[in-house]
């Protein structure tokens, strides 16, 4: 797998990993040049400047420039450079410039103990300092300590607000991450969807179309309209499954072609039931019967699909594996459930045959919320039992 080339030019993305030196190093300068200035310009009475002190000076800032690779020892060092430069006289700072960075950096980016201990040590460090000096004011005292809490509660908000970006981006991976999972899960359901339809939809068309075809040849030579009617049921359910796929597949289309809107009608549901019903028991001979129990419920769209699919597939079924001569199609309606039952009097789907015929059953079952049951019938022959959820009335729920 290649590495994904950066953006930037070469010249930038190499100076990149060097910025936070470059920014420690102009900040160490800043430090020193502003430690520097009272003695440079030392008010009346103070200590002249000197070498050593300048070099005490210059051990407060430097340091700074590793403060973020290594910030315990950055801040070790400035800690007692400090306190040094302070009792040296030379002269003391009005400002502990070193001190309040390292805190900063302590509090931002070390362990809780580290950054209490420092803070902890640099306040005691700053009492006992001053406590050796003369002619120290008490808001001196509140002045260097106030200057040093500043510096750490700053450091304790920058590694809070860092912490809570580093969660909302870790957040926002989760949910992107769960969002691509929930695209890729809808897309093998409606993949599977579409797949049970075709299997539904030609299985259905191919087995009555084979049953027609193997009658034809007979009853061409003794009944010849007959065979005229045989073969336009062969073509007219073979148009009727062209215009079922045609359905479905209009769903993958963002427009429909010119001249097919008429073909993406709606998908078929219990009140084509009948009409199923009779065109199994016209064009295999099969003695398919319909029966319906109860008041008629509003089912949601994916059940009335499911429902008609069910007895599609079932008969299909008891046509193709079950060598059947009567089928049986219960609709029981109850207050919050429907009952879809086929039943045959053949020997039912043997070992490898009907396997996905029936797994697409008990899907379709459960993907609207239902179950299903297959298996052999009380009286002989084989059973396909669905219970399917009517619509809830909304209006009627709430009074």
């Amino acid at each position: 797998m290649k590495t994904p080339r950066s953006p930037l030019p070469p010249a930038l993305t190499r100076w990149r990993p060097a910025t936070p030196y470059v920014l420690d190093t102009a900040l160490a300068a800043l430090v020193l040049f502003a430690v520097s200035l009272q003695w440079m310009f030392p008010d009346e009475g103070d200590d002249p400047l000197s070498w050593q002190g300048w070099l005490l000076g210059a051990a407060t800032a430097v340091p700074l420039i590793w403060r973020r690779r290594t910030p315990c020892a950055t801040a070790c060092a400035v800690s007692l450079a400090t306190p040094a430069q302070a009792l040296y006289h030379a002269p003391p700072p009005d400002v502990m410039y070193g001190g309040m960075v390292v805190l900063y950096t302590m509090a931002a980016r070390t362990r809780p103990w580290q950054r209490r201990l420092m803070l902890t040590g640099w306040i005691l460090g700053v009492v006992i300092t001053m406590r050796h000096q003369s002619n120290q004011a008490p808001f001196e005292y509140a002045f260097h300590l106030m200057g040093l809490v500043a510096a750490y509660a700053l450091g304790v908000l920058t590694r809070v607000q860092r912490a809570y970006t580093a969660e909302l981006e870790d957040r926002a991976g989760r949910l992107e991450r769960e969002r691509a999972a929930d695209t890729a899960r809808a897309r093998a359901e409606e993949r599977a969807r579409i797949a049970r339809d075709m299997h539904d939809i030609l299985a259905h068309a191919v087995s009555l179309m084979v049953v027609q075809a193997e009658a034809g040849p007979v009853v061409v030579r003794k009944d010849p309209d007959r065979a005229e009617a045989t073969f336009d049921t062969i073509a007219s359910t073979g148009r009727e499954a062209m215009a079922q796929l045609r359905r479905i597949l209009g769903v993958l289309k963002e427009e429909a072609p010119t001249g097919e809107a008429g073909s993406r009608l709606p998908q078929p549901n219990v009140t084509a039931l009948p009409e199923l019903v009779r065109q199994v028991r016209q064009s295999t001979g099969l003695h398919a019967e319909l029966r319906t129990s109860g008041t008629p419920r509003p089912l949601s769209s994916d059940t009335e699909v499911a429902a008609y699919r069910v007895v599609q597939e079932a008969l299909t079924n008891t046509v193709k594996h079950a060598r059947a001569s009567r089928a049986l199609v219960e609709l029981d309606w109850a207050d919050d459930h429907v009952s879809v039952t086929v039943t045959d009097d053949g020997r039912g789907p043997s070992a490898g045959s009907g396997g996905h015929g029936l797994i697409g059953i008990r899907e379709r079952a459960v993907a609207c919320g239902g179950s299903a049951e297959t298996g052999g019938a009380p009286g002989g022959g084989f059973r396909v039992a669905v219970r399917l959820p009517v619509a809830v009335d909304r209006e009627g729920a709430l009074g």
